[in-house]
């Protein structure tokens, strides 16, 4: 069973390609089960997600798109929810969807992801001014801290902190076990995701120490290819599979109204 369930669309606003061109993709790339989970509305950062009045259209297109293909392939509807706590619009966490994935891009207000906002503005690397032992640690923190919201199905991209190539080959250590932990408890799975290798870090998420201590624990997996254009679509889903079963991954999660499944992988 080959399963894609973080993918987004052009209502992000850094995204392209419409939402049927995703679903033919994800076809011809011999997926069977496909998620489309567009960056959730917030009370911030909104240039790079969808506001609250396109939730509707969101959602009718997508309903239209899974009536259409129905027989060729699985749709499945979710949000990719920011852990903002403070910036959050609450009706994301009600909407009618198969599932959520949780992520956090942010630290206070800082997007650490997103390029702008590597450099401050005296050209200083913002990471190594805030200091990475304490940027690592407040990144679990709040990944733990999400978790442990009880508000979402799926965490996104476990060890997004790492993108920059600034942690790569780094252990786990306890904050990492910490949000395990909390995870595990919160009864949530967590995605192998394929886009770090279209980032500086150039593998996936999470790294494969860490997917073995998440085997361990028997947290179930999921997998996603965070596509924000039709050919990211299965792009290294062979090596994201491999790896998932060479630690030991038998089954992989999917959601349907918030509800978990294993499927066999």
């Amino acid at each position: 069973m080959r399963i894609d369930l973080h993918n987004h669309t052009p209502r992000c606003h850094h995204a392209e390609g419409d939402m049927e061109a995703f679903v033919t993709e994800a076809i011809a790339q011999g997926i069977e089960v496909f998620g489309f989970s567009d960056h959730a509305p917030l009370r911030w950062d909104e240039g790079y997600r969808m506001g609250a009045d396109e939730m509707d259209g969101y959602e009718s297109e997508f309903a239209a798109l899974k009536a259409k293909y129905a027989g060729k392939i699985a749709l499945l509807l979710g949000y990719e929810a920011d852990y903002l706590p403070t910036k959050t619009i609450d009706e994301v966490y009600s909407r009618k969807v198969d599932y959520l994935i949780g992520s956090v891009h942010f630290l206070g207000e800082w997007g650490f992801d997103n390029p702008e906002n590597i450099f401050d503005c005296f050209g200083s690397d913002e990471f190594k001014r805030r200091g990475l032992e304490a940027i690592w640690r407040a990144y679990f923190a709040a990944i733990a801290d999400m978790a442990s919201s009880g508000r979402y199905d799926i965490v996104g991209h476990f060890d997004l902190i790492k993108l920059f190539g600034h942690y790569k080959g780094r252990k786990p250590d306890e904050a990492v076990f910490g949000a395990l932990e909390a995870i595990k408890k919160a009864d949530m799975a967590i995605e192998i995701n394929a886009s770090g290798w279209r980032k500086p870090v150039g593998e996936q998420y999470p790294s494969a120490e860490i997917l073995k201590l998440a085997y361990e624990l028997k947290i179930p997996i999921t997998f996603g290819s965070d596509a924000h254009a039709p050919q990211h679509i299965g792009a290294k889903s062979q090596a994201c599979y491999d790896l998932a079963r060479s630690v030991g991954y038998k089954e992989a999660a999917i959601f349907e109204s918030r509800k978990m499944r294993l499927l066999k992988i």
